[in-house]
C-alpha cells in the first residue's frame, strides 16, 4: 500500500510515517480500494463494500400508494380556464401529428411528481419537436384560455412541473437535439429537451464539462434546469447558471418566439431578457433553447470524505480548506449522521469511515496531478493532526469517486424511502446553518421519524428534511411557517435552489420584499396576460 502511495504521495506518506511512529493505530485497511487516511487517536471502524451506483440513478420508491390530488389535499381553487374538448384536441393532433397523448395509463407518471407528494389530473399530454411547434400549441391554448404546464425531467422538489388541475401538459422530452458545440470557446447550443447526463458525456468527449451537475442529471433536462435556476454539486466552483448561461430560445404565452440564443460572453446592449426567464419555473414563457458556457475539464480530481466530531468542526474544516486548496477546489459537502444511517437502512451503502456525528465530502478539480496532489496531503495533514477530522478516505481513480459521491448524492432517495418527506432548501448564514436542524428535532420529538440536514455548505445551502409515516396535517403545521419564520429571522431565503413551484409559492414573502412581490406580479401580467403558463407556481396566491 505505502509503495502504491509513495510516487503521488511523498508528503502525505511521510506524515502516514510519522503518526504511526507516535503510536497512531493504522490497521492496513481499504474501503472498495479507496485509500484510507488514518486520523490521529481515531480507530479504523469497521466497514464494507458499497455497490457502485451511477450518480443520478436515483429512483422514487416501487409499489406505492397512490398520490392525493393535489386539489384534494392543498386548498387550492382552479381559475376559469377552458375545458380541453374533442375540437381541441383535434385541432392540438394536427400541429403535432401522432403525439398528443390522452391515454390514461401514460398520463399517470407526468400528473405525478418525482417525490409522490403532488399529482395533477391533466388528460392531455403534448410532445413537440420544435420551438415553432411549442409556438403554434401557445398560440392556440391562448386563443382558447386553455392552460398549459410545461416539463421536462419531472424531477423537481416542489411541485413545479405538474399540472395542479387539468393543465394541458408540454413536455420537452423530444426537444433532444444538440444544435452546436464550438471547441475553442466551450459554448454549447441546445435544445431544451436535452438530457443533463447526455450532454455531459458530450462535452467530456471534447475536453469540457458542464458547468451544472445534480444526482437527478440521469433524467432532468437542461431547459428545466435553467427554469428552475438550479444549483447542484459544481455550483462552488462555477457559479449560477445565471452566469454561465449565455442565451435562451423562449416562446412567451401567445406564442411569440423570442430568440436571444447568443453564443457571445459579452454583450452589454440593452436589458438582458434571458435573466427574466432564469429561474422563473415556466411561468413566464417555454425554455426551447438553451446556450451555455462549458468549462474546461480537470485532467486531475480526487475526492476525500471524512468524519468530524461536530458541527463547528465542519465549519473549520471549510475554512481550512478552502485556504489550503484554493483554486482547485471545486465541492464541499456535508450530512449529518442521521443522513448515514439512511443511506446504510435504505439503500445498504457502507459507510467509509468511522462512525461520526457529520461527515464532509471534499472534491478537487484542476490540471496538474502532482500540484493537486500536494495541495491535498498538506490540507489532509492539517486537518487530521488537529482533530477537525477524526477518519478519513480518499479516492482518486473515476470508480471510487462515483462510489463516494452516491453517499451524498443518494440521500434524496433514502429519505423518499423512510416515508412521506417534509423538503426545505434554505439559504442561511454559514454559522446558523445547522442551528434549525437541532432546534427542529428538539420540537418534534417523536412526532417525525427522522430529521437530518445535509447540503452545499460552501453555499450556504441546507437541505433539511423530516420524515413521517404518512402525510400529517398537524405535523404539517407544526413545521410551518415557524420554518419560515426562523429563516427570515436570519435573514436567509426560503429556496435556496429548488424554486417556489406549487408547494413554496405562498412563502416567497419570507424572502421577498412587498414591493419585489409587487414587480413580479405586473411581469407576469405583462408577459402572459391570460395567466396560462404553469399556473399556480412561484407566485403567491392572489387574494
Amino acid at each position: 500500500m505505502m509503495s502504491r502511495l509513495a510516487p503521488r504521495w511523498p508528503a502525505w506518506l511521510f506524515w502516514w510515517r510519522a503518526a504511526c511512529a507516535q503510536g497512531v493505530s493504522a490497521q492496513q485497511r481499504t474501503w472498495a480500494g479507496a485509500s484510507r487516511i488514518p486520523g490521529p487517536g481515531g480507530p479504523w471502524g469497521a466497514t464494507g463494500t458499497s455497490p457502485l451506483v451511477r450518480r443520478g440513478s436515483s429512483s422514487a420508491p416501487s409499489c406505492a400508494p397512490e398520490v392525493m390530488l393535489t386539489r384534494e389535499r392543498y386548498s387550492v381553487r382552479r381559475l376559469p380556464f377552458s375545458v380541453v374538448s374533442e375540437d381541441d384536441l383535434a385541432a392540438l393532433e394536427r400541429i403535432v401529428p401522432g403525439r398528443v397523448v390522452t391515454d390514461p395509463e401514460e398520463l399517470e407518471a407526468p400528473n405525478v411528481d418525482w417525490l409522490r407528494t403532488v399529482r395533477g389530473s391533466s388528460k392531455v399530454l403534448l410532445r413537440p419537436r420544435t420551438s415553432q411547434e411549442v409556438a403554434h400549441i401557445l398560440r392556440y391554448c391562448h386563443e382558447r384560455n386553455l392552460a398549459v404546464s410545461p416539463q421536462g425531467g419531472n424531477t423537481g422538489m416542489v411541485g413545479g412541473s405538474t399540472p395542479v388541475f387539468d393543465e394541458i401538459i408540454v413536455s420537452t422530452t423530444l426537444m433532444n437535439q444538440i444544435v452546436s458545440f464550438h471547441n475553442v470557446s466551450g459554448v454549447l447550443v441546445c435544445q431544451a429537451g436535452c438530457v443533463l447526463e447526455a450532454l455531459s458525456r458530450y462535452v467530456e468527449e471534447r475536453g469540457f464539462v458542464m458547468p451544472l451537475d445534480l444526482g437527478a442529471k440521469g433524467s432532468c433536462h437542461i431547459g428545466g434546469n435553467v427554469a428552475t435556476n438550479a444549483g447542484g454539486l459544481r455550483f462552488l466552483r462555477y457559479g449560477s447558471l445565471r452566469g454561465t448561461v449565455l442565451g435562451l430560445e423562449v416562446v412567451l404565452a401567445d406564442g411569440t418566439i423570442l430568440n436571444c440564443l447568443t453564443s457571445l460572453r459579452k454583450d452589454n446592449t440593452g436589458y438582458d431578457l434571458k435573466q427574466l426567464f432564469i429561474g422563473s419555473e415556466g411561468t413566464l414563457g417555454v425554455i426551447t433553447a438553451v446556450s451555455i458556457l462549458c468549462p474546461p475539464k480537470p485532467s486531475a480530481v480526487n475526492v476525500a470524505f471524512l468524519g468530524c466530531p461536530g458541527f463547528a468542526e465542519v465549519l473549520q474544516t471549510f475554512c481550512t480548506c478552502r485556504g489550503m486548496l484554493g483554486e482547485i477546489l471545486s465541492a464541499f459537502e456535508f450530512m449529518d449522521a442521521e443522513c448515514m444511517k439512511l443511506v446504510g437502512l435504505h439503500l445498504r451503502l457502507a459507510c467509509p469511515v468511522q462512525e461520526s456525528p457529520f461527515y464532509v465530502l471534499i472534491e478537487t478539480s484542476g490540471s496538474g496531478a502532482g500540484h493537486d496532489a500536494e495541495k491535498l496531503s498538506g490540507f489532509l495533514e492539517q486537518v487530521l493532526g488537529s482533530g477537525l477530522a477524526t477518519d478519513g478516505t480518499l479516492a482518486t481513480d473515476q470508480r471510487r469517486i462515483k462510489m463516494l459521491w452516491a453517499l451524498r448524492e443518494r440521500i434524496t432517495e433514502a429519505l423518499s424511502r423512510d416515508g412521506y418527506v417534509y423538503k426545505y432548501d434554505l439559504s442561511l448564514p454559514l454559522d446558523r446553518l445547522y442551528d434549525l436542524v437541532s432546534d427542529l428535532r428538539a420540537r418534534l420529538g417523536l412526532h417525525a421519524k427522522h430529521v437530518v440536514g445535509y447540503g452545499h455548505l460552501g453555499d450556504g445551502n441546507l437541505h433539511l428534511n423530516v420524515t413521517a409515516e404518512a402525510f400529517s396535517p398537524s405535523l404539517l403545521g407544526t413545521l410551518e411557517p415557524y420554518v419560515y419564520e426562523w429563516t427570515a429571522r436570519q435573514q436567509g431565503s426560503v429556496s435556496a435552489e429548488h424554486g417556489l413551484g406549487f408547494k413554496k409559492k405562498d412563502v416567497l414573502g419570507y424572502s421577498k420584499p412587498p414591493e419585489a412581490l409587487q414587480l413580479m406580479q405586473q411581469l407576469k401580467a405583462l408577459l402572459d396576460p391570460k395567466g396560462i403558463l404553469n399556473p399556480y407556481k412561484t407566485l403567491p396566491t392572489r387574494t
